[in-house]
């Protein structure tokens, strides 16, 4: 491991982050989440008991001091106070509050269960929060198009096919910029590395194809710090998640969708929506294209297409009629 982010962790946490991505094969961004989860934790723990001197924010408080015994200490009750503590005073959404808990039940039941250093496990009876199951956003086929014709400037080929990825593969953020050249055969057959670095073949479209290859011709090739890296930034290196999300919204924002809520991950959507609804790509091979471990996370696009059907329902002249 040896990020940055986890320079002050505890020896505790560490073999625990060591065994999620090594062991259960999490990725190094999921890793990254749950230190973020136990860091917050064990900030307010010190914080609430009064650990470190009261007027030290909590957000710079070490953690390094965080150690197996202050572990075993931990009670059910401390759980649901910052649990409380996440709701009221960091405004945390039930989507993270249940994020937060996963992480926490997580952790001890990984001391519990599989390293037996802990006989209670304080976060057994422990429930996630409920969170409210809300349909995805997604850009009509319209839209898509409109976005797609704003592209422009000293790097369209790039962005171009960037935005062609997406509204056509329905990749993940992370799994575009993680593209590299010896992803892609001479078939157009590219390997994506998604969730749990679990892989998944895909076969470019002709729209793909096209980008890409206009793109390849532009392509950077000199000083190039990551010579393997697909996408490539303005300093001549693997271009960053950040990067891509400024140069999706400045499009979004061209043609008049900026803050909206619209982002790369929304362009997910609309890809999996498009082909669902426009195409007729059945739910099992949207799950296959989408690399959803789960169909009931695929299955969130029917919902969209019920949604519309029930719309339109009530839109007949005669839906109220008595």
């Amino acid at each position: 491991m040896g990020y940055k982010i986890y320079k002050e962790a505890p020896p505790v946490i560490l073999e625990f982050l060591n065994y999620i991505e090594n062991i259960k094969g999490r990725s190094s961004l999921t890793a990254e989440e749950y230190y973020r989860d136990l860091r917050t934790f064990f900030r307010f723990i010190i914080k609430d008991r009064g650990l470190i001197d009261k007027d030290i924010p909590v957000d710079e408080i070490d953690i390094s001091c965080v150690d197996l015994k202050m572990v075993k200490s931990v009670t059910f009750s401390e759980i649901l106070l910052f649990l409380n503590y996440c709701k009221d005073e960091r405004n945390n959404a039930s989507t993270t509050r249940a994020r937060k808990t996963t992480s926490l039940k997580d952790f001890f039941n990984y001391l519990t269960v599989k390293t037996n250093k802990l006989s209670y496990n304080p976060t057994e009876q422990l429930e996630a929060p409920k969170t409210k199951k809300s349909l995805p956003k997604y850009l009509t086929l319209e839209d898509s198009l409109r976005l797609l014709e704003a592209v422009d400037g000293e790097f369209k080929e790039r962005d171009y096919c960037i935005l062609v990825f997406f509204l056509n593969c329905g990749l993940r953020l992370s799994e575009l910029v993680g593209i590299n050249l010896s992803d892609i055969n001479s078939e157009y057959v590219i390997k994506i590395r998604g969730k749990g670095n679990k892989e998944r073949i895909l076969t470019l479209n002709p729209a793909c194809v096209r980008a890409l290859n206009e793109y390849l011709k532009v392509r950077p090739v000199d000083g190039i710090t990551d010579k393997n890296a697909l996408f490539i930034s303005r300093k001549n290196c693997r271009i960053t998640s950040k990067g891509v999300y400024h140069m999706v919204n400045h499009y979004l924002e061209k043609i008049g969708l900026g803050n909206q809520g619209y982002s790369p991950h929304k362009l997910r959507h609309t890809a999996a929506t498009l082909m669902y609804q426009k195409g007729g790509v059945d739910i099992r091979t949207l799950q296959v294209i989408l690399g959803h471990s789960n169909l009931g996370t695929t299955q969130i696009y029917t919902h969209v297409a019920n949604e519309q059907v029930t719309k339109g329902l009530n839109a007949n002249p005669l839906a109220n009629v008595k």
